[in-house]
């Protein structure tokens, strides 16, 4: 099986974090995107160790500026207004309800729908030329047939029984093609 081309791969361990900004390789990664100082970007599950310059997380207690159902928050978001956007949510529909649950939207965010919706907002809002870096168990990233075209993919291994951070890094070539 061969990589497709133009994608740059790496594979770095380090210590699992809560805070995925926090965790070297992938702060290294924002660094060299942009992400600290490259432009505007935009971040909906923003805890509190985002460097994006708008953020939110429905968690009351967290840094974020707001605190919004990220659904809700991305569509009150203007269209192609950020240079990048940040995309971490909970990775598993268990992580989500346990995340969610005492804010009363552990349906909402069990539903795959939600998650489709949230990546069609964040391409939305991203600028023709932007980049999307995305946070999870799996690599789909916003993909294709919403006009990104992935260049980068991290993949950051904690050791032990602790699944892989996978980053997906995607530029926005077209609006959306299908």
């Amino acid at each position: 099986m061969t990589a497709a081309v133009g994608v740059h791969f790496d594979r770095e361990w380090a210590m699992p974090s809560a805070w995925t900004f926090t965790i070297p390789p992938i702060r290294g990664l924002l660094m060299e995107e942009g992400a600290f100082c490259g432009g505007i970007w935009a971040d909906p599950f923003a805890g509190n160790n985002s460097p994006a310059a708008a953020t939110n997380d429905l968690n009351p207690d967290t840094a974020a500026q707001d605190h919004m159902d990220a659904l809700e928050w991305l569509k009150a978001r203007e269209t192609e207004a950020f240079d990048g956007v940040l995309y971490d949510p909970p990775y598993s529909y268990r992580q989500a309800s346990e995340e969610y649950s005492g804010f009363g939207k552990t349906n909402l965010v069990t539903n795959s729908g939600y998650w489709s919706n949230c990546q069609d907002e964040v391409a939305r809002i991203c600028k023709p030329g932007g980049k999307v870096i995305c946070f999870g168990w799996n690599s789909g990233g916003v993909g294709i047939n919403r006009g990104f075209e992935l260049y980068r993919v991290l993949l950051v291994p904690h050791g032990g029984h602790h699944n892989d951070t996978i980053v997906t890094v995607e530029s926005k070539i077209a609006g959306r093609l299908l």
